[in-house]
């Protein structure tokens, strides 16, 4: 009994043990199955999360832009209306020798009353449709361009870091605008310093009695559209952008002169804080220091580039009583016949709209960087932290099993 029970003990434990092995063969096969199924859920939601912060930021890449653009535009078009009868002033004081001879010229005092008594408020404020629309491009090109070009420059060539960038970034940022901000140029001053319809009707009158044969003076503009009509009917594309060069030889040096000026105020602002007051407490906003030192930056490049600006507007305005043969011919005769006066003439509206509308535009860059894209930045910061934790798909993954 005993012997023939440990026999069929004896046959019956090889096969449990092929059972068991079995068994485990299966179990090592549905672990295998499941370890894949999870590594493909992993895998598949790690693509997905990371395609979504992809995506998310570039998004955000690009309503950054578009927002720098939009606000740009906005301050470009909102300066300039302000401004406006300032400019209005200068133009007229550095056009009159072109329009009506260098004798008996006016200063701001008295083109004030000038413009008032014969043209009423309405006077400070002609042209304004076309410089609007220009300072809208503009501005949107500087704030749309300057930063990303400047991070791109220092990237590309760290030697271009600093002033050279800035410098660099804003002449291209002038440049592109300068596509629409020119034509817009030069009918806005050609409206300015019309006047009434009158008063330009006894002008050409005038001048035109003595002309030589040839070119005569242009009519009378009633809007910006007319006017451009006029000018690409009487001179074709090149009326529209004459004084193209000059225009950019104004506003190359000085968006270079005024960053350069800024950056050294802040500087030295800087320094004196650390000299003269390295316990104080005191704490001046960002925003106020860019309007009051932007308002001095803006007043020393305007300055300083009077010429430049004189030139570029007797080139767009001239009229039949003196005409320049391009720029270095203008600046040789302007020099010739008014001296350093002639130069510098207008330098005083010149400073009275650059001091405000600069102190106001980088007041509102300032803004913008300690406000605007400080949000900007943690909204980044939240997409690209997203968990990539897989435990719900390896939850799922076992669910599914």
């Amino acid at each position: 009994m005993t012997e023939k029970g440990g026999g069929d003990s004896g046959g019956e434990r090889p096969k449990a043990a092929m059972v068991n092995l079995s068994e485990m063969g299966a179990n090592l096969d549905s672990m295998q199955k499941l370890l894949a199924k999870k590594a493909v859920f992993v895998d598949e939601e790690t693509f997905a999360k990371g395609s979504l912060i992809s995506e998310q930021a570039r998004t955000i890449k690009v309503l950054e832009h578009g927002r720098e653009f939009l606000w740009g535009a906005l301050a470009g078009g909102f300066g300039e209306g302000m401004m406006h009868p300032i400019d209005t002033l200068k133009t007229r004081m550095q056009s009159q020798a072109v329009i009506s001879g260098t004798h008996a010229q006016k200063n701001i005092l008295q083109m004030v009353r000038n413009v008032w008594v014969s043209d009423g408020l309405r006077g400070f404020y002609r042209g304004i449709t076309p410089g609007v629309t220009g300072s809208l491009a503009t501005g949107a090109t500087y704030f749309g361009v300057i930063e990303s070009t400047k991070k791109w420059l220092e990237e590309v060539n760290p030697s271009l870091s600093g002033h050279w960038s800035h410098f660099i970034a804003g002449a291209i940022g002038d440049t592109l605008g300068s596509f629409v901000y020119v034509p817009c140029e030069v009918m806005k001053q050609r409206m300015q310093v019309q006047g009434t319809r009158k008063s330009w009707a006894s002008t050409i009158m005038k001048e035109n009695i003595s002309q030589k044969p040839g070119e005569r003076m242009y009519g009378y503009y009633n809007g910006m559209f007319q006017a451009g009509h006029s000018i690409w009917k009487q001179h074709g594309l090149k009326g529209l952008y004459v004084g193209y060069w000059s225009t950019l030889a104004r506003d190359v040096p000085f968006a270079g002169l005024m960053v350069t000026f800024y950056e050294a105020l802040k500087d030295f602002t800087e320094y004196g804080k650390q000299r003269f007051l390295p316990d104080s407490n005191l704490h001046v906003g960002s925003s106020f220091e860019g309007l009051v030192l932007g308002g001095f930056a803006g007043g020393f490049s305007a300055y300083l580039t009077t010429p430049l600006d004189v030139i570029k507007t007797r080139l767009q305005v001239q009229g039949s009583t003196i005409r320049y043969n391009g720029w270095l011919d203008a600046l040789k005769r302007i020099w010739m016949a008014e001296g350093s006066n002639g130069m510098f003439r207008g330098s005083v509206p010149r400073i009275m709209w650059y001091v405000p509308a600069s102190a106001l535009t980088f007041m509102a860059v300032e803004f913008l960087r300690d406000h605007f894209n400080e949000k900007l930045d943690n909204e980044f910061k939240e997409v690209t932290g997203l968990s990539l934790d897989p435990s719900p798909s390896i939850q799922e993954a076992e669910s599914c099993t």
